[in-house]
């Protein structure tokens, strides 16, 4: 993935394709279930997940993804977290791994989405940018190659941006945990708070 100035976003796509390492595995045992994986691509934390008997839902917009993800017996929808989802404001926890707070630009939006999608005193385990500072907004694409797909917008959020966009969206930040060297951070809905 690169973004609109030329510079690549994250670690090479092939970790999508690949089996959850055992950090991603122990991470992910911890979270309360059910739990919804936002943005799956070919599913690989959904598959784990199952794995390690925690009901779980993936979602994304790449029909190529969903298939990659079906194929592997994962549970998907082809859909945009911001359409309606089953289980509304009754998910255990959702996850947003592999720098998918971007998802949309707008990752203050997509936290407060997240919110209402996780019950009271649910969990959403965030991975963020270990060598960005602060939310950079723009657009980005998938390369592949000589190919390349259309521009879509994007965000990257360092791990000290994520405590303030956790407050704005009405969550706890729980801490970061650090996840194959990658920070991600935990937070929380709280008990009792409305959708």
């Amino acid at each position: 993935m690169r973004d609109e100035d030329g510079d690549l976003l994250g670690e090479s796509a092939s970790r999508w394709f690949g089996s959850a390492t055992e950090a991603e595995r122990a991470m992910l045992a911890r979270l309360p279930g059910p739990v919804l994986d936002v943005g799956c691509g070919p599913g690989r934390l959904v598959v784990a997940l199952l794995e390690l008997g925690v009901p779980a839902l993936g979602v994304d917009t790449a029909p190529g993804a969903v298939a990659i993800a079906r194929d592997q017996g994962a549970t998907v929808l082809a859909r945009s977290v911001f359409d309606r989802l089953p289980a509304e404001g009754r998910w255990g926890s959702a996850v947003l791994a592999d720098g998918n707070v971007g998802i949309g630009g707008d990752p203050g939006k997509l936290l407060a989405r997240l919110r209402r999608l996780v019950r009271p005193g649910g969990t959403i385990a965030v991975e963020v940018d270990p060598l960005a500072s602060g939310v950079r907004r723009g657009r980005a694409r998938l390369e592949r190659g000589a190919e390349a797909g259309g521009w879509f917008p994007w965000a990257v959020v360092g791990p000290d941006a994520l405590p303030t966009l956790a407050l704005a969206a009405g969550l706890v930040h729980r801490g970061t945990r650090h996840v194959d060297g990658r920070p991600v951070g935990m937070l929380a809905r709280p008990l009792g708070a409305a959708a």
